[in-house]
């Protein structure tokens, strides 16, 4: 009788220890499941997911405040989001489309609907800025300064801070132009303040310079800063849209500097290279908006902040890689191919070997840049072009005989 009591405490004993066992198994599977819910840094550039997660939280519970994170692993915790809102977004940019600010690259029509044969509300010279209300196809509805209608994508520009704020913008040719020639600087450019293209962003509550691209672009911007975020750099964007009179300043002043100091002088057309390949002396992709002269940086620190419904990263500490030159050297030095093919080629560079100054941060760039379909041009490192939207616009392109000066944008509704 003993032995049977002994063997029936044996028995429960041994269930205890099983249902313990059991509970700890359930626990860890349990706080393994709630960590998924969970993302770092090189996650961030996952847009598409994020902003997914991001945009399901309802308005009245978005705060106003950042909050620090950094690239070594701070984590944001998603799982306190609402999933019940949905925004009408695809989310293929950090912030949506809406709210952004836009600029007509060429003088355009406003219309009644999104159709070349519907009526022309409204005619706008190109330069003038609005605000981008929603997206449908290959058109815009815009607000021209309370008059309301629809622009073609094609002669579109955007403001890329707008919807991709992770980038760092830094247009040094609005405060400091750093254009040199065999670092000898240019008589009335360097260090002088060739346009303002800076002003508050009521989108991003700061001052921000306006950066803007034909919006086909914008699209393989935000790719090529998706890939390099991955890898926990970011693209430090120098310029993009340059007003003609600009160019004309840098390439006249240049073209003196450069029939007066024989080392400048040799610096440009030594080893089969020429002016035009350093500085357009007509017109350039900049004039065009479907060019950006960029760099990369090593991201070492960042915020989470909030606009409206979204939050996104604003990079706030961060080392720049080491390149070929400075920004803007506008010599031989600069070159990231051997010699020079067709610049309106989308795949003649393929085949040249890269010039041996091409370091790895500039190699990296390039990269991303390619990967994201955009051309590399063979005598600066920095300098790329989206080819495909030059095709798409084809003789109804910006000449650049304008400033941009509005910034038109809104917190996203």
């Amino acid at each position: 009788m003993n032995y049977r009591k002994l063997k029936g405490v044996a028995i429960f004993l041994v269930c205890l220890i099983i249902i313990g066992l059991l509970s700890i198994i359930f626990l860890f599977l349990l706080t393994n499941q709630s960590n998924s819910y969970r993302y770092d840094f090189e996650n961030v550039a996952d847009n598409t997911n994020v902003n997914q997660e991001i945009g399901s939280q309802q308005q009245n519970n978005v705060s106003n405040n950042s909050t620090d994170s950094n690239a070594s692993g701070s984590l944001i915790d998603l799982n306190e989001l609402d999933k019940t809102y949905i925004p009408d977004y695809d989310f293929y940019f950090e912030l949506p489309i809406n709210g952004a600010t836009g600029y007509a690259s060429i003088n355009s029509n406003i219309r009644a609907s999104n159709s070349s044969e519907s009526t022309i509300v409204k005619k706008i010279n190109a330069g003038t800025g609005f605000k981008i209300l929603e997206e449908n196809g290959n058109w815009l509805k815009v607000d021209v300064n309370g008059t309301v209608g629809w622009i073609s994508t094609l002669y579109c520009m955007v403001n890329l801070p707008d919807i991709i704020p992770s980038i760092v913008y830094d247009d040094t040719n609005s405060y400091s132009s750093l254009f040199k020639s065999s670092e000898i600087d240019i008589p009335n450019v360097t260090g002088k303040q060739l346009y303002n293209n800076k002003a508050y962003n009521e989108r991003l509550e700061k001052n921000e310079y306006m950066m803007p691209v034909i919006y086909a672009m914008a699209k393989k911007i935000m790719k090529a800063q998706e890939l390099a975020l991955e890898e926990g750099y970011s693209l430090k964007i120098y310029e993009t849209y340059r007003p003609y009179e600009a160019q004309v300043a840098v390439s006249t002043n240049l073209n003196k500097l450069m029939n007066e100091n024989k080392t400048v002088y040799n610096g440009i057309n030594g080893g089969g290279w020429n002016e035009g390949w350093f500085i357009a002396q007509v017109l350039s992709n900049h004039q065009r908006g479907i060019a950006m002269d960029v760099s990369l940086v090593k991201v070492n620190n960042y915020k989470v902040k909030t606009c409206g419904n979204y939050k996104y990263m604003s990079i706030t500490d961060y080392t720049e890689e080491q390149m070929p030159t400075q920004m803007h050297e506008l010599s031989n030095k600069a070159i990231s191919m051997k010699y020079g093919v067709d610049s309106n080629s989308k795949t003649a560079w393929e085949d040249v070997p890269m010039a041996s100054g091409m370091t790895d941060g500039a190699k990296r760039l390039r990269n991303y840049c390619v990967e994201a379909g955009l051309t590399p041009l063979c005598s600066e490192w920095w300098h790329f072009n989206d080819l495909d939207a030059r095709k798409e616009i084809g003789n109804n392109y910006s000449t650049g005989r304008y400033y941009i000066t509005e910034c038109c944008s809104a917190i996203p509704e």
